[in-house]
C-alpha cells in the first residue's frame, strides 16, 4: 500500500516524536477537531481540505469514527455525535481540579450576576475547563471546552504571565496575532508589555479585544509553590458594567476565590 502523503506539519511531528508516534490516531483526532460552530457538517471533500489529507485517508478515518459512534452521516454530510462528549467527560472525571473550579465559578457567577470561567493554557489558546452564568443565558457556543486565543483574552494574559522569559518569547514569536476586533492588541512588543504589566499587578483586564461589547477581568490561581495552575475570570457587557465597577467589585471577589482555591491545591 502506498504511503499517505505527509504535510510539513505531519512530517515535523514524526521527526520530533519518532517511530512510536501514531499517525493514524493523530489524523483521527485532527478530523474530530476540524468540526466546529462554523463547520458543524461537512462533506468528505470539506474534511479532507480542512485537515490537508488525501480523500481516501479521510474516508477510512471517517468510516472508523462512524463505526465507533463518534461520527454520523446522511450519505453526503458528516457530523459529530454526542459520543464525542465522552472524551471531554473522561478528562473532567479524571481531573479533580475541574470539579473544584466548577463549584467556584458557580458561586462567583451567582454573587456577581455575571458569567464566570476558569481556563488553562493549551498551545496558543486558553481552554475553558469550568463555566457558569447567572439566570441570563450564556453566550452561544461558550462552554467547557471552548477555546479562545490567549493573546487577546484576560485569562490568556494571566496564564502567559506564568511562563518564564524564554517560553514567553517563544510564544510571542510563534503566534500570528489577528485583529479580532478594532481594539485587539496585535503588536508583539505591546503584547509583551501588557503581559508583564498584568503579571506585576496580579490581574488582567481586557476590554473588547476578543469580542466587541465585552470586557473581562482575570486573576491567576496559584498553588502552594507559586506556580499558576489556571486562570479565573469574570466578564460582562461594556454597557452594563464599567471598568471601575470591575476593579472595585469583581476583582476582590475573584482574588478571594483564587486564594481559597490555591490553598486547596497540591
Amino acid at each position: 500500500m502506498p504511503r499517505v502523503r505527509r504535510s510539513e506539519a505531519d512530517q515535523q511531528l514524526v521527526d520530533e516524536h519518532g517511530p512510536d508516534f501514531s499517525e493514524a490516531l493523530a489524523r483521527g483526532l485532527r478530523i474530530i477537531a476540524a468540526f466546529g460552530a462554523e463547520r458543524p457538517r461537512m462533506t468528505l471533500a470539506d474534511v479532507a481540505r480542512e485537515v490537508d489529507l488525501p480523500r481516501a485517508t479521510v474516508r477510512r478515518a471517517l468510516f472508523t469514527l462512524g463505526c465507533l459512534g463518534f461520527v454520523k452521516s446522511d450519505g453526503r454530510l458528516f457530523q459529530l455525535t454526542p459520543k464525542v462528549l465522552s472524551l471531554a467527560a473522561a478528562y473532567l472525571a479524571s481531573n479533580g481540579l475541574s470539579a473544584m473550579l466548577q463549584q467556584a465559578v458557580e458561586q462567583i457567577a451567582a454573587q456577581l450576576s455575571e458569567s464566570c470561567s476558569a481556563a488553562i493554557l493549551d498551545g496558543e489558546d486558553v481552554v475553558f475547563i469550568a463555566r457558569a452564568g447567572p439566570t441570563r443565558l450564556l453566550g452561544v457556543g461558550v462552554d467547557v471546552g471552548y477555546r479562545i486565543p490567549a493573546y487577546c483574552s484576560s485569562m490568556g494574559r494571566v496564564l502567559l504571565g506564568g511562563l518564564d522569559a524564554p517560553d514567553l518569547a517563544a510564544f510571542l514569536d510563534r503566534i500570528r496575532p489577528a485583529p479580532l476586533t478594532p481594539h485587539t492588541l496585535v503588536d508583539r512588543t505591546s503584547l509583551a508589555a501588557a503581559i508583564h504589566r498584568d503579571r506585576e499587578r496580579g490581574y488582567s483586564l481586557v476590554d473588547q479585544e476578543a469580542e466587541v461589547g465585552y470586557r473581562s477581568l482575570a486573576v491567576p490561581v496559584r498553588r502552594y509553590d507559586g506556580r499558576i495552575v489556571c486562570a479565573l475570570n469574570a466578564g460582562a457587557n461594556v454597557d452594563r458594567v464599567p471598568v471601575e465597577r470591575m476593579l472595585e467589585t469583581f476583582l476582590p471577589v475573584l482574588r478571594e476565590a483564587a486564594a481559597t482555591l490555591g490553598a486547596r491545591m497540591i
